[in-house]
């Protein structure tokens, strides 16, 4: 490896897509909050052991996405126009990569079993099996990133299956309020991959791939990720007759609501393109982070009481 290609923290930091972990750190906050709040309890050392096993377990996540992607043609530097793929850009070797995704999984093995033994050791077989998805996500025979039911795994492990865990390691107890808390997060992360896929379409097309993007075509992949906005924020109002949250969180989550159907409208008139996919998804992503706080300051008006 030459000095043209070394590898510092800031190939690193591109190889685990650090921007992408405040999916799982959402989450995260989330359960832990709402754990917290239901049981009037905190535990600071179990929430910095989850905490790393989650974000090691994305991070080796999109360790091995970056090798696989690079592998299989994916990223490409007429695709990475964004110029934030450092196997791409930079001509590192593709085991770095792999490397780095196994050293974070196995980095994540020692927080899990930290967790397991600081609560119950019945959470490390899920946790293991969160991990084997992870890892066929992006690699084994037939990839699930490649299929047109990636929104279902992100989604769904990244939302729901994580902040039902985050509240279990607080509480010790499946609250089954968790379980419909865990619904929003769950479209809306699906929504986030949708936005990225229908932006990738043409360079996922050339590689092989079938994400739903690519079988529904431009103009139905448009009205999908629509109808996933619609669908979380109906499945977030829902929280509040479900007396999840409190009547006063209707504020906050119309507020995010109004925030989302914004920068909706200026994603629709860019369109989705390798161009414009670095504007789309920072506009998908502080939709996300809004809804993020919402649902934070609604957990937090309850706990003080609000109505």
């Amino acid at each position: 490896m030459t000095a043209a290609n070394r590898v510092g923290v800031v190939d690193i930091l591109q190889i685990v897509d650090i921007r992408t972990k405040i999916v799982s750190v959402s989450s995260l906050a989330i359960g832990t909050a709402y754990a917290a709040y239901a049981t009037r309890t905190f535990s600071p050392e179990l929430f910095a052991a989850m905490l790393l096993a989650t974000l090691f377990v994305d991070m080796g996540t999109a360790g091995f996405n970056s090798y696989f992607d690079f592998l299989h043609g994916v990223d490409t530097r007429d695709t990475d126009l964004e110029k934030f793929k450092a196997l791409v850009q930079r001509g590192i070797e593709p085991a770095v990569a792999l490397r780095i995704a196994w050293l974070m999984f196995g980095l994540a093995a020692v927080a899990g079993l930290a967790v397991g033994a600081l609560v119950d050791w019945r959470i490390v077989p899920v946790g293991a099996a969160c991990m084997l998805v992870a890892l066929l996500y992006s690699g084994g025979p037939v990839p699930i990133s490649r299929l047109p039911v990636g929104e279902v795994f992100a989604g769904g492990l990244l939302g729901w299956v994580l902040i039902v865990l985050a509240a279990f390691v607080q509480s010790g107890t499946l609250d089954p309020r968790v379980a419909w808390l865990g619904l929003p997060s769950t479209t809306l992360i699906a929504t986030i991959l949708s936005v990225n896929n229908a932006c990738d379409s043409e360079g996922d097309r050339k590689a092989g791939r079938r994400t739903l993007a690519i079988v529904l075509g431009p103009e139905r992949a448009e009205r999908m990720i629509h109808a996933q906005l619609v669908a979380t924020l109906l499945f977030a109002v829902a929280l509040v007759p479900l007396a999840v949250l409190p009547r006063s969180a209707l504020l906050p989550l119309a507020l995010a609501g109004l925030f989302g159907v914004r920068l909706l409208v200026r994603i629709h008139r860019r369109g989705f393109s390798h161009a414009t996919k670095a504007a789309n998804m920072g506009g998908i992503s502080a939709a996300f982070a809004v809804y993020t706080l919402a649902i934070l300051l609604s957990i937090g008006m309850g706990a003080a009481g609000w109505p």
